[in-house]
């Protein structure tokens, strides 16, 4: 799960941008016409800066709400999705900021964080249950699709499953209000719903599968 995607590779295309206070900003191009930007690394700094507020995760919100609102910009800097993965584009003790890709039709177990997380789509659509604890197992009491320019939150003592329920890959940008893969978690059995400490290597193979089985299919 942290195989990582660098901020050279996710701008590839997009070198040279010059954005003004916000990672995303319309600039006007060679022809006169008006043309929307995406930068990475502002993207990343306006996030960190927003962690240090009072209310972080509403602060960080923002600053992700703006990037995905402009899809078409980040599917411009980056390309369209072409593997399955969950790809580190920040990691420190205070934010993690991911780009995760999912197959199509993939389903991820239901399992906590331990912290918020705050999740934009700029590709596909991400289906999230969200379930709570009812004695040794859990039920599910909630359920949120989400489709492209939509943000949602999980506040830090969720429990949900994620489903990528069409044909295509789904991107969407995940950031976590502390050290994603610092912080013990758990996971329940799809059958039993019964929890059990969160396998990190099983949800490595997961998307390793994953990918294989999309790239057969093309």
């Amino acid at each position: 799960m942290s195989s990582r995607l660098s901020r050279r590779t996710f701008l590839t295309g997009a070198m040279g941008l010059v954005v003004a206070g916000t990672a995303v900003a319309r600039t006007e191009g060679k022809s006169g016409t008006m043309q929307t930007r995406f930068d990475l690394d502002r993207f990343i700094d306006e996030a960190k800066r927003a962690a240090k507020e009072t209310d972080s995760q509403s602060a960080v919100e923002e600053v992700l709400r703006r990037a995905v609102a402009e899809p078409q910009a980040i599917l411009d800097a980056i390309g369209e999705p072409t593997e399955v993965g969950i790809h580190t584009l920040h990691r420190a003790a205070d934010l993690t900021v991911l780009n995760v890709v999912w197959a199509p039709l993939m389903v991820l177990l239901p399992h906590n964080h331990g912290m918020w997380a705050s999740i934009g789509i700029y590709t596909g659509r991400e289906d999230n249950i969200v379930w709570e604890r009812r004695g040794g197992v859990i039920e599910a009491t909630d359920a949120e699709a989400l489709s492209v320019r939509e943000v949602y939150r999980l506040p830090d003592d969720a429990i949900h499953s994620v489903t990528n329920p069409i044909r295509k890959l789904t991107g969407a940008i995940h950031i976590y209000g502390g050290d994603f893969f610092a912080v013990p978690r758990s996971e329940w059995d799809a059958e039993t719903l019964a929890e059990r400490p969160f396998d990190l290597e099983a949800a490595r193979r997961l998307f390793v599968e994953a990918n294989e089985r999309f790239k057969a299919t093309r």
